[in-house]
């Protein structure tokens, strides 16, 4: 007999055995299939040139005639360290600065360390979750009032009785059977201690690819991430360096006005000494008076420009405001353009583009996500398991003999959610096409934004090279009325004429200089260079921040 139960019992082990392989062989056929559509990377339709460039890859000369004094051609992709093409060391070391200390950029690499948490976080839900587990409970099963109802009481007394039938087995028997009986009701009807410890396991058995999906699309929204850190380290880069040409345009604009201040307080005192001496009447001191007081007033106007550009370049290297007033005090000339400027080819642009990278990233993540809602209408297979020891004792959890354990798989299939299922996968679907269109958007956006960088550069080019000729011209006519005036020959309203049109137009070609090369800036820019250097230098998710920042990782 016990030889028949134990061949019985490795009968039933194997049994269990080969179910257990057969399921496991069967899920890691099935393991492969992932429903939802496959993402593919869509194809920019882009032009084979830009079209504010001649076909021989050059930029088409301005309507006007001028020459221009920088060129733009796809001979070369931009340079990722663009802004050393002005060669101000300074401006170099702001930039550099910029891309280290910046609380935005800061913020960005955070943001990557956020979606790299969640990739880890989607994928462990492939994976088993095994949890330990420990309790207590004191039980009263309550089963008094049952045994009072049904007269079991009652009747295990009356085993016991004299003339018992359970005394035709001996003498004695049926108090024995009493006795017996009611030390197991006693023990049913009083409070009970329960002591467990032991280990739960679950696994889902991801053979439709939700988890995989899932993965996959946190993976994109992490992509989507460094493509936005990328853009706001291009976007700092460039306002940091507009920033910077425009306070060195203030500070010449400023030097400009003292020159002006000079040389019409010269030019006032030659006006008293000539009216003392009869040769120039109070109108025209008056006039030189007015005129030096209207220059003065500009004096203020800029040194305000001046001081608001300091502070926002300090705000963008993440300094206070003041802290890079020494660095800045001293005025230097605005820095002249290159004379050749790379733009590469337009097929070269989505790569460097920061911004199409995001959306290209944001419509695959979008793909995976229908992958994801498909894979909810299929059926949802887990293991599980549990094993531990039970006694009423905590000393008795030492005994292996307290052993228990439950394991097996579960199955859960969706019947009915009230379209809920259907209402998710649509929904999903149109965001996949929705950020399909935005990927098409932005692509033409930045194509839009390249060729209205290179006109304007171009254009603007034209004008501060006749701005430049104005003033030469206009230099040649003061200098000609000044003398006139001296010798008696014009009047001083010849020369406060000559002069105005002379200041403004040297303050006109500044600002000519100035907005080409804030142009320059804007078409590297819209071109996607300078995030290259500063990912490869100090912004990567584990450098690039502050030690408290990087704390938080």
């Amino acid at each position: 007999m016990r030889l028949y139960r134990n061949n019985r019992s490795r009968r039933l082990n194997h049994s269990i055995v080969c179910r257990a392989v057969t399921l496991f062989a069967g899920c890691a056929i099935v393991a492969g299939c992932t429903v939802g559509p496959d993402y593919k990377p869509p194809q920019a339709d882009v032009p084979d040139t830009w079209h504010a460039m001649r076909a021989d890859g050059q930029a088409a000369a301005p309507a006007s005639g001028a020459a221009a004094r920088s060129s733009p051609t796809v001979d070369a992709d931009p340079d990722p360290r663009w802004w050393r093409a002005f060669g101000d060391p300074l401006l170099d070391q702001l930039v550099e600065r910029a891309a280290h200390d910046n609380l935005d950029v800061q913020a960005a690499v955070l943001r990557i360390a956020q979606a790299r948490a969640q990739v880890r976080a989607a994928a462990a839900q492939g994976l088993p979750d095994v949890r330990a587990n420990a309790s207590y409970q004191r039980e009263q099963l309550g089963l008094k009032g049952i045994v009072e109802e049904q007269g079991i009481d009652q009747r295990v007394d009356r085993l016991g009785a004299p003339g018992s039938p359970l005394d035709r087995f001996g003498p004695g028997t049926g108090a024995s059977v009493q006795q017996g009986a009611r030390g197991a009701l006693d023990a049913l009807e009083s409070p009970v201690n329960l002591w467990q410890a032991g280990f739960d396991a679950s696994w889902e058995l991801d053979l439709f690819g939700r988890v995989r999906r899932s993965v996959e699309a946190a993976g994109a929204q992490t992509r989507a991430a460094v493509a936005s850190r990328d853009d706001a380290l291009l976007s700092l880069e460039a306002e940091v360096a507009q920033t910077y040409l425009q306070l060195r345009g203030a500070q010449a604009q400023r030097a400009l006005a003292d020159d002006l201040q000079h040389a019409q307080r010269e030019l006032r005192d030659l006006t008293r000494e000539q009216a003392a001496h009869g040769l120039a009447s109070d109108l025209d001191v008056r006039s030189a008076d007015a005129r030096l007081a209207q220059i003065r007033a500009q004096l203020p106007q800029f040194d305000q420009q001046i001081v608001l550009l300091r502070n926002g370049l300090a705000y963008l290297v993440g300094g206070a405001p003041g802290a890079l007033d020494d660095w800045l005090a001293a005025p230097r000339a605005l820095p002249d353009v290159p004379p050749t400027v790379p733009v590469g080819l337009p097929s070269t642009l989505a790569r460097r583009r920061p911004d199409i990278r995001r959306a290209e990233a944001e419509l695959h993540a979008a793909t995976a996500d229908v992958g994801v809602a498909v894979a909810q209408f299929y059926p949802d297979i887990s293991l599980t398991g549990q094993v531990g020891l039970r006694a009423s004792h905590v000393r008795e959890l030492a005994h292996w003999s307290h052993l228990f354990y439950a394991f097996g798989p579960a199955v859960s299939l969706p019947i009915f959610s009230g379209g809920a299922l259907v209402s998710n996968l649509r929904l999903s679907q149109a965001r996949q096409a929705e950020a399909a269109l935005a990927y098409r958007q932005t692509v033409l956006v930045a194509l839009r934004d390249v060729d209205n960088a290179l006109a304007v550069y171009r254009t603007d080019q034209a004008r501060a090279a006749a701005l430049d000729d104005a003033v030469r011209a206009e230099q040649g006519a003061l200098d000609l009325a000044r003398d006139r005036y001296r010798k008696g020959l014009s009047p001083f309203l010849d020369v406060l004429d000559a002069e105005r049109q002379w200041s403004e137009g040297r303050q006109q070609a500044e600002q000519g200089a100035l907005q080409t090369t804030t142009d320059l800036v804007a078409l590297y820019k819209a071109l996607g260079g300078g995030w290259q250097a500063g990912t490869n230098t100090n912004t990567n998710t584990d450098a690039g921040m502050s030690p408290d920042a990087a704390r938080v990782r």
